[in-house]
């Protein structure tokens, strides 16, 4: 017994050691085959994150990294600026009532098209309001421009006109135009959501429901206690998504309102804001400044919903 055992304590750690050392062919052809994708990531997206933050702390104009170097300067004069400040106020305006509204309403709908029997039905519904995510951003907001045209020729104005209501300047007017980029992204968004809850209510197990309707539950309980609740980490997923997504708008904006983020500055947002900077103004280190500080508040707003899927559900 005592020799097995002398016999099993030399051998193991032998082979073992050698199995780590062992560098096989298998490890070659993987380390190649994702060498392109290391390669990618490398140039594309850790280099211009190291550039950038290099920038930040210099005056440059891009052309090279380096600069001459000025410290927190740059980031002092981002904080400053009263128009980095407004274009943050815009951006969170719009993220905000762009991403609860359309949590609410694509959550509404797809709890409609989940309870509906005719299958056919669902499948015909999914197609309709998944159909605008297919469709690029600079089409819906050109899209967007011919319906809320200022004027009476304007397809929304159109309509309001009939009930006797004046025409509305929907990317004209500063205290409308916010909302007129709120009514456009919903547009833009709602399907994918719908999608993504479609596919969330039907994981619901079915003994939950049974569970509450021998208990006496009628619907809209069933929906408060049961599916709300059983969802949270796909409304913690699309807050997080929306969130993300609404902080670097800029497309539609920047069509509708140019660079000046018109009208009056209203649909000026932080991305806008850094784009201004770095290629009309030729001030790269203000603009990665700006772009650096808008991470950092992405990275806040990102981990204070992460807290929000910390806790437990209470059907594990």
């Amino acid at each position: 017994m005592s020799l097995n055992t002398n016999m099993k304590t030399d051998t193991f750690p032998e082979t073992s050691n050698k199995r780590k050392k062992r560098f096989t062919r298998n490890d070659w052809m993987g380390y190649l085959f994702s060498a392109p994708l290391i390669i990618g990531v490398l140039a594309f997206a850790i280099y211009p994150m190291i550039a950038a933050l290099i920038m930040s702390f210099h005056q440059t104009s891009g052309l090279s990294v380096g600069g001459k170097w000025v410290g927190f300067s740059n980031y002092n004069y981002v904080v400053q600026d009263a128009l980095f400040w407004q274009a943050l106020t815009n951006t969170f305006f719009i993220g905000i009532w762009s991403v609860l509204l359309g949590i609410i309403l694509s959550f509404v709908l797809a709890s409609l098209i989940n309870n509906l029997n005719w299958s056919t039905g669902k499948n015909f519904f999914k197609a309709v309001f998944f159909l605008p995510n297919v469709v690029s951003g600079v089409a819906t907001t050109l899209l967007f421009s011919f319906l809320f045209f200022p004027s009476k020729e304007g397809l929304l104005n159109f309509v309001i006109g009939i009930f006797g209501i004046d025409p509305v300047g929907w990317f004209t007017n500063p205290q409308v135009s916010r909302y007129s980029i709120v009514l456009m992204s919903l547009w833009g968004a709602l399907g994918y959501n719908t999608i993504i809850f479609l596919a969330g209510l039907q994981s619901v197990p079915r003994d939950l429901y049974e569970a509450a309707e021998v208990d006496g539950a009628g619907t809209y309980r069933k929906w408060f206690y049961i599916t709300i609740p059983y969802l949270r980490p796909i409304f913690v997923f699309m807050l997080i998504m929306g969130t993300i997504g609404a902080m670097k708008r800029f497309t539609d904006v920047w069509l509708i309102g140019g660079t000046a983020g018109n009208p009056g500055g209203s649909l000026m947002t932080v991305v806008l804001y850094i784009y201004r900077n770095a290629f009309l103004a030729s001030q790269m280190g203000m603009a990665t400044a700006a772009s650096y500080l808008l991470f950092i508040i992405i990275f806040i707003l990102t981990a204070f919903l992460m807290l929000l899927n910390r806790r437990k559900d209470s059907f594990d």
